[in-house]
């Protein structure tokens, strides 16, 4: 596929997905940029030597999530009776959340300005956040009178905690990234200048990691989500046989015993 709502590069296996829509202050609500999303995320999963994808985006914002022109004029995907909206939802922003909550690898969002509504929600899909100090943060949905639609009554609560979701979901205020910080809902707010090299060097501890077992270990986490603990532990025994028969495992080993780093080969 040939990007022209993105930019996808790869680099010492980690992947970063760029929105290049700054004209529209990175919407994500037209099916170019959808689809290609969706590509970037299945080129992931398929490229084991990938440990990492980054979510970024070009400046000045992160993402202003829907647009709110085609929303008052009811055309594109806001177009049509409630139950074709409803399906145009589902047949559109919707496949988003799904595609990046289903990537296999860590995945941090670098978030360089304002994420709004949808926006917020693209960020919080990601399993980490790294917030340029001009970041602002807002699920602002009940300000235009809507409901979170494309993810983030799931997301944001797992993050900063049901009392916090609701706070910031019934009031729709927009919070700097130092609150931010504060409430959770990134990991590490950086200098503008310095977010990527910031979001870089966070990938880099974790791509340094033995990707079979990064992998597992990210699934586990989300499986918490919803198994029991018996459950759960029955997983976790399975993948740790599997790690205990990885070339990785006894690399591990032998550098901790030799007093060396490690030399992780992926398998």
């Amino acid at each position: 596929m040939t990007y022209t709502q993105i930019r996808f590069e790869v680099l010492d296996g980690i992947a970063v997905l760029t929105i290049n829509r700054p004209d529209i202050r990175n919407a994500i609500t037209g099916r170019d940029m959808i689809e290609e999303i969706e590509d970037a995320c299945r080129r992931v999963n398929a490229d084991l030597s990938i440990r990492v994808m980054i979510l970024t985006a070009v400046d000045p914002s992160f993402s202003a999530g829907g647009n709110v022109k085609d929303m008052a004029k009811k055309e594109g995907m806001f177009g049509g009776t409630p139950a074709q909206v409803m399906e145009n939802y589902r047949d559109n922003v919707q496949r988003i959340p799904l595609a990046v909550h289903e990537v296999a690898v860590p995945t941090i969002a670098a978030v360089n300005g304002p994420a709004i509504g949808a926006g917020c929600d693209l960020a919080l899909m990601c399993d980490m956040r790294v917030a340029s100090e001009k970041a602002r943060f807002g699920e602002t949905f009940l300000t235009v009178g809507l409901i979170p639609g494309d993810g983030g009554a799931y997301f944001l609560p797992r993050v900063v905690g049901m009392a916090r979701a609701c706070e910031l979901t019934f009031t729709g205020d927009v919070i700097d990234a130092q609150r931010a910080l504060a409430i959770g809902l990134v990991n590490e707010v950086a200098a503008h200048e310095q977010l990527m090299e910031k979001t870089l060097a966070l990938a880099k501890r974790i791509a340094a990691k033995p990707s079979e077992a990064l992998r597992m270990a990210k699934r586990l986490l989300y499986m918490g989500h919803s198994l029991t603990l018996r459950q759960l532990l029955e997983q976790s025994a399975a993948y740790q046989a599997l790690c205990h028969h990885t070339d990785d495992h006894m690399e591990a080993l032998s550098a901790m015993f030799e007093k060396r780093e490690p030399s992780f080969k992926g398998r």
